[in-house]
């Protein structure tokens, strides 16, 4: 019997949301860890989780026992790492999901430096502009841009990004350019999206304004090439359009408009705040994204 081993495994279970899940994510059967908690319940003589056919809840013994384990195994694992880190180097594989546009921008030459400062350090990168399940994924770590739903995960501010309303000169010299938010709606817009109304901000008189256009997608890249074909505004990160303002085939419009810019947010479960690898890639990107890289 190990009671941190079955510590470790209830949190799983609450984290994952099943036995199916915990048991996959930790390489073990489903039998395994329902034997165990099933043990566990005994030995502690309370019920921790209410069982059905579709799903688990944790009930308010559970939920008590979970706060309390995950509080002890977070220090249990700062001593461990304290006294390892004393003699080496972060070690271990990060699994770690990004904004497709983000990683392509900024990832490709972070990365590799970080992995180079860090040489025992493994990343598994997933990019996708989904909102992903963190917990119930097993990722490790996600960078997140714009306002965070509250939960129990824990984030922390690794930069700002600045967005831009802008259009191909071709275009503004078909249509006009806009010089107010409300002119827009005689104007085709290229919204990021799909499925539901696109709402933009602004700074001002006019907090939001509904758009649409010929096209919506979920994907900054094909939206700035959109745009530079002449098809309309958009709205959009500056690391998707920078090169596109900077070479002229993309021009601003409605700068004083402009809503204050995106927090890009590096979000982890309460169980990774001490390890020493996602801790180490946090503060990398921090450092090396404030100096404009």
């Amino acid at each position: 019997m190990n009671p941190f081993e079955d510590m470790r495994l209830f949190c799983q279970v609450m984290e994952s949301g099943s036995f199916t899940a915990a048991a996959e994510q930790l390489g073990l059967s489903k039998q395994f860890v329902s034997r165990r908690l099933i043990q566990l319940e005994d030995r502690l003589g309370v019920r921790l989780l209410n069982r059905s056919t579709r799903r688990l809840d944790v009930t308010p013994l559970g939920q008590s026992y979970y706060e309390s384990a995950l509080r002890l195994l977070s220090e249990v694992e700062q001593v461990e790492q304290g006294i390892a880190g004393q003699n080496s180097e972060p070690r271990g594989t990060i699994r770690l999901s990004a904004p497709l546009s983000f990683a392509i921008a900024h990832l490709g030459c972070l990365l590799p430096l970080f992995l180079q400062r860090y040489p025992q350090v493994t990343v598994e990168v997933d990019l996708s502009d989904r909102p992903v399940d963190l917990i119930g994924e097993g990722y490790d770590l996600v960078l997140r841009i714009g306002t965070l739903e509250d939960s129990t995960l824990i984030a922390r501010r690794i930069a700002s990004v600045a967005r831009v309303y802008c259009a191909s000169p071709d275009y503004l010299a078909l249509r006009g350019t806009p010089l107010k938010p409300e002119e827009l709606v005689d104007h085709d817009c290229l919204p990021y999206g799909h499925g539901r109304q696109v709402q933009w901000r602004f700074k001002g008189k006019v907090q939001a304004l509904s758009v649409s256009g010929r096209m919506r997608v979920n994907n900054g890249d094909l939206l700035r090439d959109t745009a530079i074909a002449g098809l309309g505004v958009t709205y959009l990160p500056t690391f998707i359009v920078a090169e596109a303002l900077q070479d002229g085939r993309l021009v601003t419009v409605l700068d004083a408009f402009a809503p204050e810019a995106l927090t890009l947010s590096a979000v982890y479960p309460q169980h990774r705040q001490s390890s020493r690898p996602v801790q180490a890639l946090v503060e990398f990107l921090r450092e090396r994204l404030a100096s404009g890289c």
